[in-house]
């Protein structure tokens, strides 16, 4: 079977998609599932760089999420049949042996695609508007919005009750945020400050979704609002912004620090809720996952090289 590979820390360019042995039977506990579809994220980048908090050991399978079918039972497994759609942390492979306890049924009707690359994005969103306590009628800021994970916090920002506003880098992902249902959108080539504060009669946003750090940081610290929160996502923009004490002091604002994986660690039993939560919402048809792109497993540099350019609007997807 195929599999992708970071063989050494570097760039996205250096990954090698390689053929290898297909896994056996799985073992007590285990299912074996056939993977059809890959969600990729920028994540995954800084990881294949080396930079992740986390490193993983060389070599290591690429991706961290994908769906497919199930296609043979270990022992002890219950509630899972051959035949069934799930959703896996799989990665870049095709085929994987893979404890039971964390697949997780497709509903049905859902498109294979979308359940093989929303979830990671969705629960970074929901998780962490919960940890920013964001409230119906408040103003959410999402910057990077047309991002995997900044177009899901516009889809959560709104089941929560908020006012979003989101921004981007073109009016041609501008108008997806809009899709999604952003109540207002900023293109923030030449700055967003003034246009925050503009539609929030001066006040300026509750909280801040960040997934950009850097100069986007520093600015949406001149349009928070008193008692403002900021949520650190990531840093897409290469730099980790600095917080002064001072700023937030005047400001009486929170800086909140933040990964999915953490509450997967620190507090599995609200994750599980967490996820059933989003599991209902995506069955139902409440939030709207977007893939801009979906390429072959063997086009996996041209996916990473697309989320380089800042092509991507939503997800890629590796089928």
């Amino acid at each position: 079977m195929k599999v992708v590979y970071c063989v050494k820390y570097g760039s996205h360019e250096d990954l090698e998609v390689q053929e290898i042995e297909a896994p056996g039977a799985p073992g007590p506990g285990q299912v074996k599932v056939d993977i059809k579809a890959r969600g990729i994220q920028f994540s995954d980048l800084v990881r294949i760089a080396g930079n992740y908090q986390d490193k993983s050991g060389i070599p290591f399978v690429v991706g961290g999420e994908g769906a497919g079918t199930v296609t043979e039972i270990g022992d002890s497994v219950e509630g899972i049949s051959v035949g069934d759609l799930v959703i896996t942390p799989g990665g870049c492979v095709e085929q994987i042996n893979i404890p039971a306890k964390v697949v997780t049924p497709i509903p049905e009707g859902v498109d294979l695609n979308i359940a093989a690359s929303f979830r990671n994005s969705y629960a970074t969103a929901y998780d962490g508007m919960q940890r920013a306590n964001l409230q119906a009628g408040e103003v959410l800021l999402v910057h990077g919005a047309a991002g995997g994970v900044g177009l899901a916090a516009v889809d959560i920002g709104k089941l929560f009750g908020a006012t979003v506003i989101g921004t981007a880098s073109s009016d041609e992902k501008l108008a997806v945020v809009k899709k999604i249902g952003a109540d207002h959108i900023i293109n923030y080539s030449d700055g967003f400050r003034d246009q925050v504060k503009a539609l929030t009669g001066g006040r300026g946003a509750d909280v801040i979704y960040d997934p950009v750090g850097g100069d986007v940081f520093d600015e949406s610290m001149r349009c928070i609002a008193p008692f403002g929160r900021i949520l650190i996502v990531g840093f897409t923009s290469g730099r980790a912004a600095l917080a002064k004490t001072n700023h937030l002091l005047v400001k009486d604002a929170s800086v909140i620090g933040f990964t999915v994986g953490g509450l997967q660690r620190h507090n599995p039993a609200q994750n599980d809720k967490n996820s059933r939560i989003l599991m209902n919402w995506l069955a139902s048809g409440r939030i709207t996952p977007f893939i801009s792109h979906t390429l072959a497993m063997d086009d996996v540099i041209e996916g990473y090289q697309l989320l380089v350019d800042r092509k991507v609007v939503g997800k890629v997807v590796l089928t």
